[in-house]
Formats: C-alpha cells, sequence, structure tokens
C-alpha cells in the first residue's frame, strides 16, 4: 500500500487531542514533506526518521514522501510525532495489518540509532488514549508516569524494530502492569518542630479546614518559613481524580511526578525573583507556571514584598477562578490553577518593626507594594511574633499538638463542608454564603460595625463570614456563634499595623 495512516496524539495544554497521521508514497524526485502546520521540532523529524529506519535495518524508500498531520489548523510541536511518522512510512512500504493500525496510537522520539526516547506529556495521552479504548505504545522510560493511569492498555518499546515485530506479530511487546502503591510514604513534617506560636498554628489549623489563603506576618527567624512548610502535612491525600489532573501539569513540563509521590499535595516555593511569566506561565508555546504547578497544593511566596507588584496581580484572578487562560497569537491553553496561596513576609523593611532603623514613611511604603486587591484575596492575616526573651527554654517543653491530632480536626471540618456544599467554605460563592453562613441579627450588626471600623470591602467581609463557618466546622456546630466571629476578626494582622502606621 502506497497510503498508510497512523494515530497520534499531540499536547494542547493539559489535553491531549488526537492527531491522525497520514502517509503517502509516490513516484517522482525523492522527497520528504511534511504538512499540517508543524513547527521546527516536527520538521526536523525528516532527518531523525530517515537515519532511525535506515539504522534499523529498514529501507527507506526513495520516493515522494508527503506526511500530513491532521488536522491541520492544530499546531503540533515537539518529537513526540517521530515514531508514528516512522511507523507510517514503513505501513506505506511493508503489508502491516490494518487492525492493528487501527486499535493502536504511538508517540515517541528516535534517535538516530533508532531508540525510542522519552517525552513530555505522555500521561494526558495515556488518558486520552484509555478513554478512546485504544492501545498506547511509548518509550520505554515513560512507563512509569503512564501507569498512574489504571487499567490503560500500555506497550513501552526501547526500539523502533520492537515496534515493528509487535505490529506484524513477530514478537509481542509486554502489556505494562502498572506498580503504583496503594498508600504514599508519609513524609509529613511535625507541628511540634515550632517551637511556641500558638495562634500561628491555630491560624494553620484554620486554613487547612477551610482552604483559606494565609499571610504571615513577623520578624525573621520566628518559624514564618517551618509554619508554611507543614502545611501540605494537614491536608487530605489527594483523590485519583486529583492526583491524576496533577501528574497531568507537571507531565506537559517534562518533570512528572513519582509514581511514590503522585498522591501528595504540591509544594511550590518561587524565589521573589520570578517573573509573572514564571508564576502564572506563558511562553509562544504556553506552558504551566508555578501556580498551576501548585494545583489542589500549596504555593508558598515568601518575602512577599519583594515580589514585583505586577507579579503578584497577575494572581488576583486565578486565586478567584481557580484557572488561567494564556493566549498567544497562534494558541491559546487553559490550565488548572485551585492553588492554596500562603505568604510571609517581614512587617518592616529592616525586618522588624521593634529594631528602629526605618522611619513610619519607609515602612508604609514597603507594605504600600502589596495592594489592598491583593490583600483582600487573603482571608487570614496572623503575626508571628518573636519569642519573648527568657521564655524559649519554656516553650520547647511546650510544643502543642503534633500534626496527626491536628490533621484529624482538619479532615472532620473538611468532610462536613463537602457533605454541605460539595466544595471548601473558601470557595463559596456569595448566594453559598448567603444561604450557609446565615447570622442572627444582632450578630450580623456585630459584624458589619466591625468591617465598618476596619474598613473592609464586601469581599473581605464575605471572607470573614467563610472564616467563621470554618471555625464552626472545626467545632461541629451548625450555626456560627458570635465567638466565632470575633476569632475570625482577630485574624486581620496586617490591617491593624497599617491603621497604625497610618495614624501615626
Amino acid at each position: 500500500m502506497s497510503l498508510a495512516i497512523v494515530q497520534t496524539r499531540a499536547c494542547l495544554g493539559i489535553e491531549a487531542p488526537k492527531v491522525s497521521v497520514e502517509v503517502h508514497l509516490s513516484n517522482g524526485l525523492p522527497a520528504f514533506n511534511i504538512v499540517g502546520l508543524p513547527e521546527a521540532s516536527v520538521r526536523e523529524s525528516r532527518d531523525r526518521v530517515r537515519s532511525a529506519l535506515t539504522n534499523s535495518g529498514f529501507e527507506f524508500p526513495p520516493k515522494r514522501i508527503t506526511v500530513n498531520l491532521a488536522p491541520a489548523d492544530l499546531p503540533k510541536d515537539g518529537s513526540r510525532f517521530d515514531l508514528p511518522i516512522a511507523i507510517g512510512i514503513i505501513a506505506a512500504c511493508h503489508d502491516l495489518p490494518k487492525e492493528r493500525l487501527q486499535v493502536s496510537e504511538f508517540v515517541g522520539e528516535l534517535a538516530l540509532s533508532g531508540e525510542l526516547r522519552p517525552i513530555s506529556g505522555v500521561l494526558p495521552s495515556a488518558y486520552a488514549c484509555h478513554q478512546a479504548g485504544h492501545q498506547l505504545v511509548f518509550p520505554r522510560d515513560n512507563a512509569g508516569e503512564a501507569a498512574l493511569i489504571r487499567q490503560a492498555d500500555l506497550y513501552p518499546a526501547c526500539q523502533l524494530l520492537e515496534v515493528f515485530h509487535h505490529l506484524n506479530g513477530q514478537e509481542q511487546l509486554p502489556v505494562y502492569q502498572s506498580q503504583i502503591p496503594e498508600q504514599a510514604p508519609d513524609s509529613t513534617l511535625d507541628l511540634q518542630d515550632v517551637v511556641g506560636q500558638g495562634p500561628a498554628k491555630r491560624a494553620l489549623e484554620i486554613a487547612a479546614a477551610g482552604g483559606h489563603n494565609l499571610l504571615l506576618t513577623g520578624p525573621p527567624g520566628t518559624g514564618k518559613t517551618m509554619l508554611a512548610n507543614r502545611l501540605p502535612g494537614l491536608l487530605p491525600e489527594m483523590s485519583e481524580h486529583e492526583a491524576l489532573e496533577t501528574a497531568a501539569i507537571h507531565s506537559v513540563t517534562g518533570k512528572p511526578l513519582t509514581p511514590d509521590s503522585w498522591r501528595q499535595r504540591p509544594f511550590r516555593s518561587p524565589h521573589h525573583t520570578s517573573s509573572a511569566v514564571a508564576l502564572v506561565g506563558g511562553g509562544s508555546q504556553p506552558r504551566p507556571g508555578e501556580i498551576s504547578l501548585a494545583h489542589n497544593g500549596v504555593l508558598f511566596l515568601d518575602e512577599l514584598p519583594e515580589f514585583d507588584r505586577k507579579v503578584l496581580e497577575v494572581l488576583r484572578e486565578p486565586l478567584e477562578a481557580g484557572k488561567v487562560s494564556i493566549s498567544r497569537a497562534a494558541r491559546q491553553a487553559e490550565f488548572p490553577a485551585r492553588f492554596q496561596l500562603v505568604a510571609a513576609m517581614n512587617p518592616s523593611p529592616t525586618g522588624s518593626a521593634q529594631d528602629r532603623r526605618a522611619t513610619t514613611e519607609q515602612t508604609l511604603r514597603y507594605l504600600n507594594r502589596l495592594s489592598g486587591p491583593f490583600l483582600e484575596r487573603i482571608d487570614l492575616q496572623v503575626e508571628v511574633p518573636k519569642l519573648p526573651s527568657g521564655q524559649f527554654a519554656q516553650r520547647i517543653q511546650d510544643r502543642g499538638e503534633p500534626t496527626a491530632l491536628v490533621r484529624q480536626r482538619v479532615l472532620q471540618a473538611r468532610q462536613r463542608q463537602w457533605h454541605r456544599t460539595d466544595k471548601l467554605n473558601a470557595h463559596l460563592s456569595a448566594r453559598e454564603v448567603d444561604q450557609h453562613c446565615s447570622l442572627s441579627q444582632a450578630d450580623r450588626q456585630f459584624l458589619e460595625q466591625a468591617a465598618e471600623q476596619l474598613g473592609l470591602s464586601i469581599r473581605s467581609f464575605h471572607r470573614l463570614l467563610k472564616i467563621g463557618r470554618t471555625l464552626a466546622d472545626l467545632e461541629g456546630k451548625a450555626n456560627i456563634r458570635r465567638h466565632h466571629l470575633t476569632e475570625a476578626l482577630q485574624y486581620r494582622a496586617l490591617d491593624r499595623l497599617i491603621a497604625i502606621l497610618s495614624s501615626n
């Protein structure tokens, strides 16, 4: 046959749209053309495929070869099309069983020797292939990642010749058996490692229970980073759907999660010199940024005011929507970004407000690097003070509750939220806040007066209600009480600091 059609998958965001590789051999001057909107990396596959076929013992056909990647309006990039193009040429020259080609899909990069090299984004391809009921032939080095899709028909190979023998029935490739551990190894950091800081630990528990964003304010060396690092240990293990979604994002970046840790929630901590593109994603070929890599996990921003203000402003929409859309002239991509933000900062540009090395104007200028709309999206603002002199040894003896005990309360509170609204309190809509965060007339009047004195917006008012709902869930109460609102109002440390400095 002079025409062969082989199925493969492209990579668009975290999706894997189907691509048909149509190979036609015709008489005329020898040529090798690839059409169908290929990027430079795809056009370069001509030389890799030619050498791989020759070095694998095949005779490269001295004909006019036309390869069409359909649909033609979908941009194709990367080296993932090497293997399907090579199989298409072989099928056009040899009599390969059509039924094998119809139920199989191929992805993989070819070395000049015919060896199969790993590619990025194989997990979305494996998932899409499984949904279509097809077999997937791919490089052996990607087997551990692709095996995260349970019950998928996976056929990893090391050489192009092995794939040919598999298709013509000479030697069957073994089906890869998934070896995913049922339970991830425990690598939880314990809250008892943090000396003192009872109020901050309480705020960390509230943040974990309701999915609230958290800001830790305090001088250097008080344990802000240690507290942030212990938040993932308070969160429940990801469900299989969440884990696959997070693993797919890591897969398209070329840094997939290992089977041992794929159910653990990600913790990302970008440096404060990171650009907006590094944080939210971008590029001519849209790729996910740190906020998408932290999907279903924690994004920790240390030294928050040191981030460029424009960089922080681009977080406002993803914090509300839980996703980020990246549009370029050639293509658009959407990546999920439902992360929990934890930030840490010093109350003064010199580190501590007590050292008196900065004037009030300098401190206000430092704090004003954070815009009001950005701060409104942070539910909890907690002070992490320096331990009083002479109490360090005493605090070491009283380390508070271990992570395991606090995590039990967090899980119970989350179960109440999922049973009530099928979502965490931090993600409640305005209508759901009115329905599930109702207050008595006296309590609503109390909260409105407090919000007016603090100068809070409607968004911040709703966030106070959500925190009150989480506090009630931690206590197992059906309704929000006055002491829940009083405690929620205490977590406005930065607002109070700015108000004090502005009045001086």
